[in-house]
């Protein structure tokens, strides 16, 4: 993987090699990524930080691309994974980071602030709004609201492991535009009963102009290499997080903290969850400075519109709540 400004090595944190693209000296920023992604994803972010007068450090996160990806299950588990971010920030030698989420880094990075507030400055949440641990688990929830052929519980099964392995290319380029802004039906959230592939729905014969061929074959051959199996992962162990977050129960996140999110997004489609997103997390993010949704955006908001997502970050960071004392 070779993108231009931005350095790639490996570093050992929590018992496992994890890469990290990073770029810049100064307050470190990390940014974690989400499914099915890489830190590759937050390219954009990573030189503009960098330019900026920040290190900017983005991971493949356990399980995926370049870091390692442990067969037994409970390797997945939250306080695992914070426990990686808790160690690199501490590997860097940084005394403190702010720390970017986007989709599954959303409540990674939110679990990392609430772990060890002492070295988290602030929060930046993309397209998953913070929501506390309730009375029931994500998984049931879901299952709940959409049904037993919902997405999260299709991904417990092998079949999901079996389809999505199959042919890479084609499932990273059906997942990037099936719920980008630019996908053609639906919400992207509808029934996984015949597949995840089936319910992306068609893929466009040209590409959107966020992303590029060079884009999708990184993604195809980290995967082809790796699997999938690290990254369901992630859903697979849902009921058990909820368990081992029990001392977070309704917990409230007390960092200065930014949301973005997008009008595209199948996360956001409905209007409970807009809500949600723009006011009602304040009730349980009371240092939340700003909740901004971007028009004509999808899930892939740092890779769909970086520009706007670098603006938005910068300012955050620059606000002297944000900023290192």
């Amino acid at each position: 993987m070779n993108v231009p400004g931005i350095t790639t090595r490996h570093v050992e944190v929590n018992g496992i090699r994890m890469r990290i693209l990073e770029a810049g000296r100064g307050p470190l920023v990390v940014l974690l990524h989400g499914f099915p992604e890489l830190g590759y994803s937050y390219r954009h972010q990573v030189t503009a930080l960098a330019e900026a007068g920040y290190h900017a450090v983005a991971p493949d996160l356990r399980g995926y691309g370049g870091t390692d990806v442990p067969t037994e299950p409970d390797a997945y588990v939250q306080p695992r994974l914070a426990g990686d971010v808790i160690q690199l920030i501490q590997t860097l030698g940084a005394v403190d980071a702010v720390v970017v989420g986007h989709d599954w880094g959303s409540p990674l990075a939110a679990n990392v602030a609430l772990f060890r507030p002492d070295l988290v400055r602030g929060v930046a949440l993309l397209s998953v709004p913070y929501t506390p641990r309730g009375d029931t688990d994500m998984l049931s929830n879901l299952e709940a609201l959409l049904g037993p052929h919902n997405y999260q519980s299709y991904f417990q099964s092998d079949a999901a492991q079996r389809e999505l392995e199959a042919d890479p290319r084609r499932t990273m380029l059906a997942s990037l535009v099936g719920v980008s802004g630019d996908r053609r039906q639906g919400t992207g959230l509808a029934s996984a009963e015949q597949g995840w592939l089936a319910m992306m729905g068609e893929v466009p014969d040209t590409l959107p102009d966020w992303l590029s061929e060079q884009d999708v074959d990184v993604y195809a051959t980290e995967f082809a290499h790796t699997g999938f199996y690290g990254a369901l992962s992630w859903y697979r162990v849902s009921r058990t997080n909820w368990e081992l977050l029990a001392p977070w129960h309704r917990a409230p996140l007390l960092q200065p903290a930014l949301f973005i999110g997008g009008d595209r997004d199948p996360v956001l489609g409905w209007p409970a969850m807009r809500e949600w997103a723009v006011e009602g997390q304040r009730k349980v993010v009371p240092n939340l400075t700003r909740a901004e949704i971007l028009p004509g955006c999808g899930h892939w908001i740092q890779q769909e519109r970086p520009g706007e997502v670098n603006e938005l970050l910068l300012e955050f960071l620059a606000r002297p709540e944000v900023a290192p004392a």
